[in-house]
């Protein structure tokens, strides 16, 4: 007979929800945010921006298609996004402990309890998002309960201010491919951008954001700014660097999500925190140059502040639910940047073309 563990979540305004726990029986805390996504929950528990939060995951069935083999060490077989689990913990209505999938090799659980991460499920998961849209995003603790549980004190917390310094890597890594090399400045990038490079015959040389980039962009032909979790305000010395990168460089520059706000940033402008964030495969933005709609995955708590822009600086994609910033790009500079995940291919490949089009320009600047 299996055991079962009750256990609850309880968020910092005093709303307690109960239900049980799977994975590993252990307690932790950090900020609870929602992902709206029907699918995709390997790749979102390996999401580096989900460093240091409790995910809640809205659609109510999850861990039917199973989780595929660990990957190998150093490589970027998908649909893994990182070498290890990112969430501090995993909130879902239904947890399937049996899955049907032709790739899969074990539970969710089995793997959330490999990597030593709390599950807890027969949580209303509907009117938590509700309760997260309303009062905006709260801190929370999953805790266990009952007769044998284990103690959830002391509550891990991860501190959000220097969480990007977590999941960047401690050395430069080259991935070679074809005769163009993107920088890869990583805050807690995801894979898929190296194989979306590489996948255009492109080779990367991927840098944590504290590396001399200066020294590194002599070395190469293009610079991408990845994404990663946090602040872009608490990475002042990456800001810094861009913002030199951006005047005395001259080579093309694309920012993704954080990277973006890191560009904005660099150019002059300001960033700010979303009530809740926008996390999911379904966010709607508009092309203000062409009037087209892309339906985009994002995953990001701040955004850029488009009034704050300074000259020379335009916005070039917009939020269509609820009118933020997604996109810049600079008048007379080969610099922009988009607040969503062309990688993550929600469509399935509908922003896409910002890796060609930023390929292209690499190419055609690099030959003169």
């Amino acid at each position: 007979m299996v055991s079962i563990l009750r256990a609850s979540l309880s968020l910092e305004d005093g709303t307690v929800f109960h239900g049980t726990m799977f994975g590993e029986p252990a307690g932790v805390s950090g900020e609870v945010v929602f992902n709206t996504a029907m699918s995709g929950y390997v790749e979102a528990l390996t999401d580096p921006s989900y460093r240091g939060q409790i995910l809640v995951l809205t659609y109510p069935l999850i861990g039917n298609y199973g989780v595929p083999a660990p990957r190998p060490a150093d490589s970027l077989v998908g649909p893994y996004e990182s070498d290890r689990i990112q969430v501090l913990g995993l909130i879902v209505q239904q947890a399937c402990e049996h899955y049907s999938h032709v790739d899969a090799r074990r539970s969710l659980s089995a793997w959330l309890r490999a990597e030593n991460i709390p599950g807890l499920a027969g949580i209303d998961t509907r009117t938590l998002t509700r309760r997260l849209r309303e009062a905006g995003t709260m801190k929370g603790r999953i805790v266990p309960q009952g007769n044998g549980a284990p103690t959830p004190e002391p509550l891990i917390e991860v501190d959000m201010t220097t969480v990007a310094g977590l999941v960047a890597p401690a050395e430069p890594r080259h991935y070679p491919a074809g005769d163009l090399t993107i920088l890869l400045v990583d805050m807690g990038a995801k894979d898929n951008i190296v194989r979306s490079l590489l996948a255009r015959d492109v080779s990367v040389l991927r840098a944590g954001w504290r590396a001399d980039l200066g020294a590194l962009a002599r070395q190469v032909d293009g610079i991408l700014i990845g994404n990663g979790p946090g602040d872009p305000k608490n990475l002042a010395p990456l800001v810094e660097q861009t913002r030199r990168l951006m005047s005395d460089f001259g080579k093309p520059i694309f920012g993704l999500c954080l990277g973006h706000q890191i560009l904005a940033l660099a150019a002059g402008g300001d960033t700010y925190k979303l009530k809740y964030g926008h996390r999911g495969i379904n966010q709607p933005v508009q092309d203000l140059l062409t009037r087209r709609c892309y339906i985009t995955s994002q995953n990001h708590g701040f955004a850029v502040r488009e009034g704050s822009l300074p000259q020379g600086w335009e916005p070039w994609f917009v939020n269509l639910n609820d009118g933020t910033n997604e996109g810049i790009r600079a008048h007379r500079k080969p610099i922009f940047s988009v607040q969503f995940h062309p990688e993550a291919a929600p469509g399935p490949r509908d922003t896409g073309f910002l890796f060609d089009d930023f390929v292209r320009l690499v190419g055609a600047m690099k030959t003169g």
